[in-house]
């Protein structure tokens, strides 16, 4: 079960590890046309849309391809239709300005135990 490490503003801060993950599937149910993640875990099932998978991908390359960038933030933002491509979500994780330093002073104790 994923480890209880203590709450960050009034939320249950839970951490997993690989071995926590019993199963990954990605499926586009059958009269949809966007993926769905599906993380099981030892304690609770976590179903992703395909927007979010997507957000969490870009953040990951975002950090990982870049010389220096130890972090980045998505907050969400909701868009009005006609601010949006087609067929998008109006609720969207973008990029937050939140510095590194910023991110490791909130982050940084919560998340190294």
């Amino acid at each position: 079960m994923g480890d209880r490490s203590g709450q960050k503003f009034g939320k249950k801060v839970l951490r997993y590890r690989n071995c926590d993950v019993e199963r990954v599937v990605a499926i586009i149910p059958r009269g949809h046309r966007h993926v769905r993640m599906i993380i099981e875990l030892s304690d609770q099932v976590l179903v992703f849309s395909e927007a979010t998978v997507a957000a969490i991908a870009r953040a990951y390359v975002n950090i990982i391809t870049h010389p220096q960038k130890r972090s980045t933030e998505l907050v969400v933002k909701k868009f009005k239709p006609e601010e949006i491509k087609p067929a998008y979500s109006e609720c969207q994780l973008i990029e937050s300005s939140a510095t590194d330093e910023e991110l490791q002073q909130e982050w940084g104790d919560v998340i190294s135990k």
